[in-house]
């Protein structure tokens, strides 16, 4: 059946991809993987039945992330991944190519930007608008971020945590570093290798970090019984990781984190961080999750942080909500340093 085009809002993330569609919210949660046959080059899975296969294919089929650090690393696998979720949300053939906002980092380079204007293109949209993702996660948030008022925001996703301070609507001051939700599983890995001699996967990784991870000590020490490979004899071996295990492996990506956050506030005007002290510091994205992350920059910066509701997805609702202003293409609200927008 033929449909009118609808604006949509993509969160596209290296970990996972969010996609808003406006008048019926967030329609679209998947990991950011693509499975395709080699030999054919044919797409056989895209988001969670891909990622199911990471690991775990045979030699004829790959299941990769074509997207790493926040940014496009394989173009192709990028936009057929977002030609496949822009078709199952628009539910069928449609009449008139939707508006698609894409929200990127805010370190992003003009390659890089470009890179996802025209995925966005190819994968079917009319017209592509850029956001940064501070700004979608503000918005998110519920902070009004119109307002003559400084305020930070942490937003720690898959691949980048962007680090702004956001008053009348623009970006003052920000950072983006490319320690996010992959380099922990990856820190995990190194650590779990070099102290028990135990090769685990990055699926494993990741449930470590979700179940018992932390980067502020916790009250009562957990832990989780999990399987790898034995580096000495290369056969399976099950065996006990605590809490206070991933704390260890988890505090160097974290204190670099801190030390982005110190970093920004230091070129902040004093006004601001006067705000900011008032407001207190936001954090989103599914990294902010991790056990006491929100205590760790409390103790480090002396700064009430609290974690945002809907922390996932406050990126994506933000997008969705600057859906409302395409048509009048206001300052602070769309491409906000770059303000390009490209139309067919």
């Amino acid at each position: 059946m033929l449909m009118f085009s609808r604006d949509i809002g993509i969160d596209l993330g290296t970990a996972s991809v969010l996609v808003f569609v406006k008048g019926k919210g967030v329609v679209l949660q998947e990991p950011s993987v693509v499975a395709i046959d080699k030999n054919t080059d044919r797409v056989l899975k895209v988001g969670l039945e891909a990622q199911k296969m990471l690991g775990r294919t045979p030699g004829n089929i790959i299941a990769i992330r074509p997207l790493r650090g926040g940014v496009i690393s394989d173009y192709d696998m990028t936009q057929r991944m977002i030609k496949d979720f822009i078709r199952s949300v628009m539910g069928g053939f449609s009449l008139v190519k939707p508006r698609v906002i894409i929200c990127v980092p805010s370190g992003i380079t003009e390659v890089e930007e470009r890179a996802v204007i025209d995925a966005g293109r190819q994968a079917g949209a009319r017209s592509v608008f850029l956001i940064e993702e501070p700004i979608a996660a503000a918005i998110g948030a519920g902070i009004d971020i119109a307002q003559p008022d400084g305020n930070m925001v942490i937003d720690i996703g898959g691949g980048t945590t962007d680090i702004a301070v956001i008053s009348l609507s623009n970006i003052v001051e920000s950072t983006s570093i490319k320690i996010a939700g992959d380099q922990f599983d990856e820190y995990i890995i190194k650590y779990i290798r070099r102290k028990h001699n135990v090769l685990i996967g990055e699926r494993t990784a990741e449930e470590l970090k979700m179940k018992i991870g932390c980067v502020y000590p916790r009250p009562e020490e957990i832990s989780m019984e999990i399987k790898g490979r034995c580096l000495m004899t290369g056969l399976p071996r099950i065996f006990t990781v605590t809490s206070s295990e991933i704390l260890e492996a988890l505090d160097e990506p974290a204190t670099r984190i801190v030390e982005a956050i110190h970093a920004v506030l230091e070129r902040t005007p004093p006004e601001l961080v006067g705000d900011i002290s008032t407001n207190g510091i936001v954090m989103t994205g599914g990294g902010s999750l991790i056990w006491g992350f929100d205590s760790l920059i409390q103790a480090k910066t002396g700064i009430d942080t609290r974690v945002a509701e809907n922390a996932i997805s406050c990126v994506a609702l933000g997008t969705g909500a600057a859906l409302d202003n395409l048509n009048s293409m206001q300052d602070g609200t769309l491409n906000l340093s770059r303000r390009k927008q490209v139309l067919s």
